[in-house]
């Protein structure tokens, strides 16, 4: 299992969910109970909240703190997603189809749409 989280490929949220428990699994511990694990969302989710005050200019970083790089901050996020998805059997591809009909459902007259160009552009 050594090197399971480091090999860059595309892959599916179903492959992204393998991958992780392949990684967690190797380790007696195995993974957090699930309100630790939302604890470690929310922090995460502070984490990317500081990057992008820092980022957009709202908050200056401190003297010395890094400027958060946001890719890094919402892997994360995604990675403590794909834990508690794990943890209760979800099928995060399923999930996100749903979620995405739901959406497009919903709020297909709610935003105004861009007009489409005709012609060269």
């Amino acid at each position: 299992m050594s090197g399971v989280l480091e090999e860059e490929a595309e892959m599916s949220l179903r492959e992204l969910q393998a991958r992780v428990d392949g990684w967690i699994s190797q380790y007696e511990e195995g993974y957090f109970p699930p309100l630790a694990s939302l604890a470690r969302l929310v922090e995460e989710v502070g984490e990317l909240s500081r990057a992008l005050s820092h980022h957009d200019g709202f908050k200056a970083p401190k003297p010395g703190e890094a400027l958060g790089e946001i890719g890094e901050e919402l892997g994360d996020i995604v990675f403590v997603v794909v834990c508690l998805a794990n943890q209760f059997g979800l099928d995060l591809q399923s999930v996100m189809q749903g979620v995405l009909k739901k959406i497009v459902e919903r709020d297909s007259e709610r935003w105004t749409k861009k007009e489409v160009l005709e012609g060269p552009v």
